[in-house]
């Protein structure tokens, strides 16, 4: 007697709620589809070539492949092959099962270079971000600031047998880095990203911190790195307040059986509580959603994919506020 398969047993019908289904299920309730590509179709229809030819794929088609490549750090051929191989990317993509072709990469890249070429990562994390406020999920009255190292590849087994010029070497601890690194101003109260720079792993937190807050808040909190920023000739319009964590040996010293000892104690836990948050931004960035190491050559285009990947982050820890309230 032959076999039965599965999907002959209908089996197919009622899929397993997988945690991937499930957090695709809400980033298609959360993420703001319609205005997004309001904010592509502009450029895309202007690059249009008027020579026929194979009908483009629809730009929501596209944005979903683009999301779907930050969230699960796919490359291009990869997310070409998982469309072929994942029936539920194909239905999150909205590509229709009937269809005779799926985007291939270099579909993929041209449609990543185009946001490049615009600048439409910084528009894409400016709109969520303007979004967020206007639901008064960001409340832009402190921030912390903080910076994590991304890893580069140091292999000189390419083409030009040389590392990427724009990425260099740091040393942590007593262990050395090469790559770049993200700098991110966060709203205190939230825990939501507002500003990103991006620069070479060898430059010092402290240059890039007058450029990662927005001028609307009265606090501002960073870890003991940023020791003496508030003297800094570029931080000197900034009016808030600094609230610089103790370098840790001076804590250490502290004696915590008396009250003045007690209560310094008591106020650096209050700003590390603060500063906990950008830490958990980091997590979900690097755990989440899996990128830990760059992707591409140069620092314009890495830091254009953090703040794609940013205004994900940010969309991803509102989800449950957005599912429950929507954003009418």
């Amino acid at each position: 007697m032959k076999q039965m398969s599965l999907s002959t047993c209908g089996f197919d019908k009622a899929p397993l709620r997988t945690r991937r289904r499930q957090f695709l299920e809400e980033m298609e309730i959360v993420v703001p589809w319609d205005d997004l590509v309001a904010l592509i179709a502009p450029h895309a229809l202007a690059g249009s070539s008027p020579k026929g030819g194979r009908p483009p794929f629809a730009l929501h088609t596209m944005l979903r492949i683009h999301f779907l490549q930050q969230w699960y750090g796919l490359s291009d051929p990869a997310m070409q092959e998982a469309l072929h191989d994942i029936p539920l990317y194909r239905d999150f993509c909205q590509l229709d099962a009937t269809q005779t072709r799926l985007p291939d990469e270099s579909t993929i890249l041209k449609f990543r270079h185009l946001l490049e070429r615009h600048g439409l990562a910084d528009r894409i994390f400016a709109h969520v971000s303007a979004k967020l406020t206007e639901r008064g999920l960001m409340l832009k009255e402190g921030t912390a600031v903080d910076a994590t190292l991304i890893a580069a590849p140091s292999s000189t087994k390419n083409k030009n047998k040389a590392r990427d010029s724009e990425m260099h070497q740091t040393q942590k601890g007593n262990q050395w880095y090469f790559g770049m690194k993200a700098h991110i101003g966060v709203d205190a109260d939230s825990g939501l990203v507002h500003t990103i720079t991006g620069t070479a792993a060898n430059v010092h937190d402290i240059t890039q911190a007058h450029a990662l807050v927005h001028g609307q808040e009265q606090d501002i909190f960073a870890d003991a790195g940023y020791q003496g920023v508030e003297k800094r000739q570029e931080v000197q319009g900034i009016k808030a307040s600094w609230h610089v964590a103790m370098r840790h040996g001076k804590r250490k010293a502290l004696d915590k059986s008396t009250l003045l000892g007690s209560l310094i104690n008591q106020v650096e836990k209050t700003k590390a509580s603060i500063r906990a948050k950008v830490e958990h931004l980091f997590r979900v960035l690097k755990r989440q959603f899996g990128y830990t190491k760059v992707r591409y050559r140069g620092l314009r285009k890495n830091t254009q994919q953090l703040k794609t990947l940013f205004a994900l982050v940010n969309l991803w820890l509102v989800r449950k506020r957005v599912l429950q309230l929507g954003w009418a």
